[in-house]
């Protein structure tokens, strides 16, 4: 009866938040009318070649979290659901399938080979086939598969990757390394057996592949410093100090590897960063030495400026890398303030960018296992309480809760009771059905938004590999360019577009 009465309290109580607006059956006429009007006018296609790219990823961003981060995003600025993300602006949605070679919950180094080089992958692995075995050094020669920033590359384009993660962790290291093992950062985390068997260690790769990306912006610089190398922003912390066995010094290799009259500048704080004169910057390397944080953003809007310039017209993109670290530890407020930051880089880079020569695409790598629910009225907080208890335990729980994970808590042989405990805390670990350290992948299909020449080849449900290919058709990048001869498409002049990917880092 006690439950019912909530419910029934909790309905009147959602009655009331009803807009007066939303009372009108002709409001929701004349909106599904302005819908469809918009929808018969994306009948004239964009068929202009991209002379821009610029690819955003959302780590662990599935559908659910979409959603949630949509809601937030709402009622930060005094909306709800009814609000729009920058991302749901986008006029064509697609699904991509996720799966590994050989998993069917993906990992993030197996789903980045996919959307960046074309080829799904082991999990594990890095820009190779699946022919390649996690851990085995010996399988990778000859399996190595290259990423649609290489084909931009060689286009004679310019190319950046932009991430809140390490530029070593697997969402980004895609684009430009070929790896048995996403785990290989440096050769200080090798085994003998690799480094006798002359696999490249992660980092390595980052300076030695590719070595003119214009633009580098990301954490982990200690894997590009010797063993035992003092941090220079972190002097005292052992956790920083660098861990190159073969003592080189990455960063110091990859200004000396730039050619004769090229700027090629090094940063590792916003201030620096913010200080270049970025019309004069050929290339720009910056590292702080870990992750960031949730919630700090540094260096957005240098990296806007940088991609302005006279030599890269064109926005710089952006991995949401913390997204993913949130869910993992089930800490729901942190991964959703990160995915509402994502979505503010994308609402940035639209209003730097034409639709008329630039190809914008979000998506996410995975899915987590990440829910929300319980028959929430309308405007219930997002990170509040469902509106009744449980009818087995009695309890009261929170709307947020996740199929497994670290926030699995059992009090006096019961489950938590969350009223007792501070629900809304940036630190607060949602409940979880299974127990485990770590909170884990979820393996169904992620959605794809696209805006832009030739953004209708994103539709429908894909393979998660097809993505790169629509982008480089549209581009006319990569090996399939055989549409792109004067006749078949309007001619454009030849300019160095920036290929964005991963988190842009805002102020």
């Amino acid at each position: 009866m006690k439950a019912l009465l909530i419910l029934l309290l909790a309905q009147l109580c959602s009655a009331s938040l009803v807009p007066e607006r939303e009372k009108d059956p002709e409001y929701w006429r004349r909106q599904a009318q302005e819908t469809l009007r918009n929808a018969l006018r994306l009948q004239r296609l964009n068929q202009n070649v991209a002379k821009n790219l610029i690819l955003f990823l959302g780590d662990g961003m599935g559908v659910s979290t979409v959603t949630a981060a949509r809601i937030l995003k709402g009622q930060l600025h005094g909306q709800g659901e009814e609000s729009l993300l920058e991302m749901d602006k986008f006029p064509f949605v697609a699904l991509a399938k996720t799966y590994n070679t050989n998993a069917q919950v993906p990992d993030s180094a197996g789903t980045a080979t996919a959307y960046l080089c074309g080829v799904k992958a082991n999990e594990g692995t890095l820009g190779v086939s699946a022919g390649v075995t996690r851990d085995r050094c010996n399988t990778t020669k000859g399996q190595e598969v290259t990423s649609i920033l290489r084909w931009a590359k060689d286009a004679g384009k310019a190319v950046g990757i932009v991430t809140t993660t390490r530029v070593t962790h697997a969402t980004p290291s895609a684009a430009y390394a070929h790896s048995a093992n996403r785990d290989w950062y440096s050769d200080g985390e090798m085994p003998p057996d690799a480094l006798e068997g002359g696999c490249k260690d992660i980092a390595r790769q980052l300076v030695e592949n590719i070595p003119e990306i214009e633009v580098i912006l990301g954490g982990g610089r200690k894997y590009m410093y010797p063993k035992n190398v003092s941090d220079v922003e972190y002097p005292h912390e052992e956790k920083h100090r660098g861990t190159r066995l073969d003592r080189r010094n990455l960063v110091q290799e990859w200004q000396n590897k730039k050619p004769p009259g090229k700027v090629a500048e090094y940063v590792w704080h916003r201030r620096g960063l913010l200080a270049l004169n970025l019309s004069r910057v050929d290339f720009l390397l910056e590292k702080p030495p870990r992750v960031l944080p949730p919630g700090r953003r540094k260096g957005n809007k240098g990296a806007a400026r940088l991609g302005r310039g006279k030599r890269c017209p064109a926005v710089p993109g952006s991995v949401g890398g913390r997204i993913d670290h949130g869910h993992h530890e089930g800490k729901a407020k942190q991964a959703l303030h990160e995915a509402v930051e994502l979505d503010r880089a994308i609402g940035l880079a639209t209003r730097l960018t034409s639709t008329q020569d630039t190809l914008s695409v979000v998506t996410a790598d995975h899915s987590h296992v990440f829910t929300f629910g319980g028959y929430t009225p309308r405007g219930n907080p997002i990170f509040g309480l469902a509106p009744m208890q449980s009818d087995v335990d009695r309890k009261p729980f929170t709307s947020i809760l996740y199929g497994n994970g670290p926030g699995y808590k059992i009090v006096a042989g019961e489950r938590e009771n969350v009223s007792a405990v501070d629900f809304a805390h940036a630190d607060y670990q949602a409940q979880s059905a299974v127990p485990l350290r770590q909170e884990t992948h979820g393996g169904e299909d992620v959605a794809v938004f696209a805006r832009g020449p030739m953004a209708h080849l994103l539709h429908g449900v894909h393979e998660q590999n097809y993505i790169p290919h629509a982008m480089a058709y549209a581009a006319c990048i990569g090996s399939n360019r055989g549409h792109c001869n004067a006749a078949a498409r309007p001619a454009t002049p030849l300019l160095l577009p920036f290929l964005g990917l991963l988190l842009l880092l805002l102020c």
